[in-house]
C-alpha cells in the first residue's frame, strides 16, 4: 500500500482482493435488506437485520458509532425526502414510500460502502423513474472511468446522464469518495463537473461513487438529529452507491455480487475483476 496526491491511498492487488472480502458482504447484505422491504417494516428492523448478518459473517458495522456524534445504527435508512443519512427507529414504511438503505463493513480492516433506494409495495411513475435514473447514472459513471483518466471523467458521465434524463437536482454538498482502510478518504467524487480534472485514476484507486438526485430542488437541510439530510422542497430523493476499481482489465465493482460483470458489459466496459 502506498499514498500519493495529497494522501489518496493506493492498494496492492491483494489489498484490492480483501476488499472485495468486505464489498461482497455489503452487496449481500443490501441484497438481504431489499428482499425484506415490504409496508409495516420498521427501519430499525431493517437495520437488526443489516447488523446481524454482517457480524453472522465475519464483518463489523463500519457506521455504528461513526464520527461525532456517533452514528447509533448498522444502516443509514433515509424515506422519502431524506436522501442520506437517516437514521433506523420505530418510522413504518408504508406503501408508497422509497427507502435509500446505505450500509458499510469492515473485514480484516478494509471497507466496502454501498447504498440502493427500493420502493415500499407501489410507487408513483415519476419515482419510479427518479430511481432508474439514478442508479443508471452511477453505472455511467463507473463505466466512465479508465486508468490514466480523472476523477471527473465519472462525475462528468453522472451528471450528464441525469441531465439527459430530465428536470433532477443533483446534490453537490454531498460527494462519494475514496475508501480503504478507513470508509472516507481522499479524494472526493463529485456528482457533476466538468471531465479530465481531479486526480489521476491509476491502479490501486478504490472509490465509492454515490450519486444523490431529487425530483425537485438540489438544496438540503441538516435535520435536528445532526444526522438526516433531508429536501428543502419536500421533494422525493434517491441515492445509489458501490465501491469500485479499475484494474489493468478493466472496471471491478467490489460491492456487487457479481463484480458488475453483467451491468458493464451491457454498456460495453470490460469486467477488470475474478
Amino acid at each position: 500500500m502506498a499514498f500519493r496526491d495529497r494522501g489518496i491511498e493506493i492498494k496492492t492487488p491483494a489489498q484490492i482482493e480483501l476488499m472485495r472480502v468486505a464489498g461482497r458482504l455489503v452487496g449481500e447484505t443490501l441484497e438481504l435488506l431489499r428482499s425484506a422491504v415490504r409496508p409495516g417494516v420498521t427501519t430499525l428492523e431493517l437495520d437488526t437485520l443489516a447488523e446481524t448478518h454482517i457480524r453472522d459473517h465475519g464483518g463489523i458495522p463500519s457506521f455504528k458509532g461513526y464520527s461525532q456524534p456517533p452514528f447509533p445504527a448498522t444502516i443509514c435508512a433515509s424515506v422519502n425526502d431524506e436522501v442520506v443519512h437517516g437514521i433506523p427507529g420505530a418510522r413504518v414504511l408504508t406503501d408508497g414510500d422509497v427507502i435509500s438503505i446505505d450500509c458499510g463493513a469492515i473485514v480484516e480492516g478494509w471497507h466496502g460502502d454501498a447504498a440502493l433506494t427500493v420502493p415500499v409495495g407501489e410507487v408513483a411513475d415519476d419515482v419510479r423513474r427518479l430511481l432508474e435514473v439514478t442508479e443508471e447514472s452511477l453505472w455511467r459513471g463507473m463505466a466512465a472511468a479508465r486508468l490514466g483518466g480523472r476523477v471527473t471523467d465519472i462525475s462528468h458521465a453522472i451528471e450528464a446522464h441525469v441531465r439527459s434524463q430530465g428536470r433532477y437536482g443533483i446534490l453537490e454538498d454531498y460527494t462519494g469518495h475514496g475508501i480503504g482502510t478507513e470508509m472516507h478518504m481522499s479524494p472526493n467524487v463529485p456528482n457533476y463537473g466538468r471531465r479530465g480534472r481531479g486526480p489521476t485514476i491509476v491502479e490501486g484507486l478504490a472509490l465509492a461513487v454515490e450519486p444523490m438526485v431529487t425530483l425537485g430542488s438540489k438544496h438540503t437541510d441538516l435535520l435536528e438529529d445532526e444526522w438526516t439530510v433531508a429536501t428543502v422542497d419536500g421533494s422525493v430523493a434517491a441515492h445509489f452507491e458501490h465501491t469500485f476499481t479499475v484494474t489493468p482489465q478493466g472496471a471491478w465493482v467490489l460491492t456487487a455480487i457479481d463484480g458488475g460483470a453483467a451491468r458493464l458489459a451491457s454498456l460495453g466496459v470490460p469486467f477488470g475483476g475474478r
